[in-house]
């Protein structure tokens, strides 16, 4: 009997848990509808590195690479994206960027001016107007590479920043604007040939006109 009993009450135990994890199901399932049910969205990844930084807060800063499966081959250039905020009491201004593999890194306007307690500074795309250029070697998404930025009165800082492919969200952000192409160069040089053929001609004529002119002079003489 007193086994019997024992018995009875685990089982009864066990009911009880199972009822109350039942209750606690639609419970928590609820508090996620009434919150639009942020579990049936879809969550990307934290991507992008961040820093505060003496009242400089630099977020979500990653280098755009080539499509999955590819790489930016080496020589190239490729796009840097970044949000910047100056939370400090005065003004700043994001003087240059340096970035590792990179022989230079282009700011669009040359410098970035950082307002105190403004709007963030988006530098966020889909255009890059941070450009990193003639890079040494090839990058890869997934991949990281160190950038050093320098402002003006909160100094110098430098993040590891990732790669990220030009896929899924970044599917839609353009590489930098590609160099001038050898054809356009060609025509170029052409044109300059072009011209000098124009003068070459040109003197040829004044020669002629200037050799016939004396000639004529001289009959007109001699015929008196």
């Amino acid at each position: 009997m007193i086994r019997a009993s024992f018995g009875k009450t685990a089982a009864v135990r066990l009911l009880l848990g199972a009822g109350a994890l039942a209750l606690l199901i639609p419970a928590v399932a609820g508090c996620e509808a009434g919150n639009s049910a942020p579990t049936l969205e879809f969550h990307p990844a934290s991507f992008g590195a961040q820093t505060v930084f003496n009242g400089i807060s630099i977020t979500n800063a990653f280098v755009l690479g080539a499509p999955a499966g590819s790489t930016v081959p080496s020589g190239s250039s490729a796009g840097l994206f970044v949000s910047l905020y100056n939370g400090g009491s005065t003004g700043d201004t994001l003087l240059s960027v340096k970035a590792g593999g990179a022989a230079s890194v282009a700011l669009s306007g040359g410098t970035v001016a950082l307002p105190a307690n403004a709007a963030p500074v988006n530098l966020t795309g889909p255009k890059p107007e941070v450009v990193l250029q003639n890079l040494s070697s090839a990058l890869r998404g997934g991949s990281s590479i160190p950038v050093i930025f320098d402002f003006e009165h909160a100094g110098s800082v430098q993040l590891q920043v990732p790669v990220e492919a030009q896929s899924f969200q970044w599917a839609t952000f353009s590489p930098p604007s590609a160099a001038p192409s050898a054809s356009a160069s060609a025509s170029a040089s052409a044109t300059p040939s072009g011209s000098g053929s124009g003068t070459a001609s040109a003197t040829a004529t004044t020669s002629a006109i200037a050799t016939t002119s004396p000639t004529a002079s001289a009959s007109a003489t001699a015929t008196p």
